[in-house]
């Protein structure tokens, strides 16, 4: 077989194409679905840790009391708050509380925002990914 996933067999030629639901491949997060909100550093130190937000109010800072310890020089000790006691309705937010670097959310700098699923969050060097892990409801089909 060749890089092109072409393979020449008696004169013809047959193309390989991967099954859409290929049961070799686990679904390695199957067992582990997320039940919180989660916030995932995805850039900056402690890249790749991910938080459960399991409580209505989150603080975010350099002082270790914070909800999330934010252990950088570029971020205040009580940098920004996030409050989800809308989440289930799908209403999340967060505040600057007068950082000296400020809160970014989507590429904005912000007093207050509303977070959606997706959004990024920058507070000094880290760059973070708010999940709300709720599955969006499919659009209906109308008949």
């Amino acid at each position: 077989m060749d890089s092109n996933n072409v393979r020449a067999t008696s004169g013809k030629t047959e193309i390989f194409r991967m099954p859409s639901a290929d049961a070799t491949v686990p679904d390695l997060m199957a067992s582990q679905k997320p039940v919180y909100p989660t916030l995932t550093i995805v850039k900056g130190p402690h890249l790749g840790d991910s938080y459960d937000l399991d409580t209505p109010v989150i603080t975010l800072g350099r002082d270790p009391s914070n909800s999330i310890f934010l252990n950088d020089m570029t971020v205040s000790r009580h940098h920004a708050r996030m409050d989800l006691t809308g989440i289930e309705t799908g209403r999340a937010t967060i505040t600057d509380l007068s950082s000296l670097n400020g809160t970014w959310v989507d590429g904005a700098i912000v007093n207050d925002a509303e977070l959606k699923d997706g959004s990024t969050i920058q507070i000094g060097t880290f760059r973070l990914i708010f999940h709300t892990n709720k599955r969006q409801r499919a659009a209906r089909q109308e008949s």
